[in-house]
């Protein structure tokens, strides 16, 4: 007896100017089963998934849905045939609460007025069910970026779309929150839900996916079952090539003290109790401190205050021997901070500027770009961005002229890490400087931290990832509500201590 998909996109074409995003690319999702999507960074994947939910429309192809040919000209479209997507970059309105966002287009309504509570009930009881515990009242600009994905996951159960589309889910989640959502994963296709599941981390893929395909480039490699397959066997279908999974690095050599900030506070955006609060540490030349914590514990607003993003309730940093306290963004910038920002979207990129553009954001008044007369040295800008293109493998359908927000996620990340790490920094802050980026990139971009490191660069690393963590880092800094609870060295605690002292079970001195 023939099988039935739930979903079938078959012969699947998609261009965009200089790029063939999805070359002919067939894929088929059993009913009830988790299939995860796996390529590298700019392979295709996310554009397939637009294609599905009606973001794009293919040049070829035919999608079908339980067996019958569908059209889906828009998300509209997809969300009336039960399909529903968690984007990569969340499709949230920051002005908006929690509770409105995941109603809206769907809003409850009873003679023309809007039954808010009724919707309330259903959220709060879904958050229940699926333990994505939100506060559906709180704005979404002041909520951790991990709660905004629960949000969004929220909106898909809330339309009860039975094709749930996950787009590189776990890239902002704690170890934690991922473990979480894996669970309830399971437990969706448990009843009865097909997933779609688009991820670059091979431990994921391997302990919640039924079946596996693979894009390289644009074109579609095959697809596995997960139990006859291995996390090196999927790395080189993805790739193309073996991948090093363990960070070879000499010990540490540390020198004379880059940065060092003294009982630090930043206030909260969202409660009356300080985001961070009397924060000290250094960083010396050629050492990585990591600054490891679950998701909403004041590591965002130490690195705001740190780079100037925010102002500081109280506190000192200084920079290789000066005050920079009150210093403005631009000063921090040119005596020898970088930063690689958390969200890359809002701090890491001008979206709607061209590639080379973006990678002199920084560095546009220096004049090796800029003329006496002010006016930008086009060409040398063009032939620089071009230089960083080709040593971090950014891929963009129109090189340096291509505008960022055409580009993929895991593209966008490695562009931004290029232009902070070739700037020759002093100190070198990466907070998840790997998100969303597959073996291959991660491998690359894990080596020239190490190679900041070892030209005698300060690096301050801040990580959700436990397993970068503990590969990257000399000294561990933890933190927990505000506070530094513990200092660790990688080479004698474990996985599990460091998760204690993360969950605020255990804190030094105590």
């Amino acid at each position: 007896m023939e099988q039935t998909y739930a979903i079938e996109m078959l012969n699947i074409t998609k261009r965009f100017p200089g790029i063939v995003a999805n070359d002919n690319i067939t894929l088929q999702l059993k009913k009830g089963e988790i299939h995860a999507l796996l390529g590298e960074n700019g392979a295709g994947k996310s554009t397939l998934m637009s294609v599905l939910f009606g973001l794009y429309r293919p040049e070829e192809g035919v999608i079908k849905k339980d067996g019958k040919v569908v059209e889906i000209r828009d998300p509209n479209d997809a969300n009336a045939l039960g399909i529903g997507m968690v984007h990569q970059h969340f499709k949230l309105v920051e002005c908006f609460s929690v509770l409105d966002n995941i109603i809206m287009g769907v809003e409850p309504c009873k003679h023309g007025f809007l039954q808010k509570a009724e919707a309330r009930e259903k959220v709060l009881a879904l958050s229940e069910k699926y333990g994505l515990h939100v506060d559906p009242d709180a704005l979404v600009e002041d909520i951790t970026v991990g709660m905004q994905q629960r949000t969004e996951i929220l909106k898909m159960l809330y339309r009860e779309n039975e094709i749930l589309i996950f787009d590189e889910p776990t890239a902002v989640l704690t170890p934690q929150e991922i473990e979480e959502l894996m669970q309830i994963m399971r437990n969706l296709a448990a009843e009865g839900k097909s997933i779609l599941f688009i991820s670059h981390k091979l431990n994921e893929i391997m302990s919640v996916a039924d079946r596996c395909s693979v894009l390289r480039k644009g074109k579609y490699i095959g697809t596995v079952d997960i139990r006859d397959t291995t996390r090196e066997e999927l790395s080189r279908m993805m790739v193309g090539r073996d991948v090093e999974f363990v960070v070879h690095k000499e010990p540490a050599k540390p020198g004379k003290t880059i940065l060092a900030a003294e009982g630090l506070t930043v206030a909260s955006k969202t409660h009356s109790k300080d985001a961070v609060r009397n924060v000290s540490f250094t960083v010396r030349a050629g050492e990585i401190v990591c600054i490891a914590g679950i998701d909403g514990n004041g590591q965002t607003e130490l690195v705001y205050g740190l780079t100037g993003l925010e102002p500081l309730k109280g506190g000192k940093i200084t920079l290789d021997g000066q005050d920079i306290t009150q210093a403005p963004i631009r000063k921090r910038n040119t005596m020898g901070m970088s930063h690689i920002p958390e969200d890359r979207h809002k701090h890491g990129l001008v979206l709607d500027y061209t590639l080379e553009d973006n990678m002199v954001l920084q560095r546009y008044f220096e004049p090796e770009f800029v003329s006496k007369a002010g006016f930008l040295k086009r060409k040398a800008i063009r032939d620089y961005a071009g230089r960083l293109i080709e040593q971090y493998d950014v891929r963009s359908g129109q090189g340096p002229v291509t505008v960022a927000r055409s580009m993929s996620g895991g593209n966008q990340q490695k562009a931004i890490v290029a232009r902070e790490i070739d700037k020759d920094p002093e100190l070198l802050i990466a907070v998840q400087p790997t998100r969303g980026l597959d073996v291959g990139a991660i491998e690359y971009i894990h080596k020239q931290i190490v190679a900041q490191r070892d030209a005698g660069k300060g690096v301050l690393l801040v990580s959700l990832e436990l397993d970068e963590v503990m590969a990257l880092s000399d000294r561990i800094l933890v933190m927990y509500e505000g506070e530094i609870v513990g200092e660790l060295d990688p080479k004698t605690t474990t996985v599990e201590e460091l998760g204690l002292y993360m969950a605020g079970a255990k804190r030094e001195g105590a």
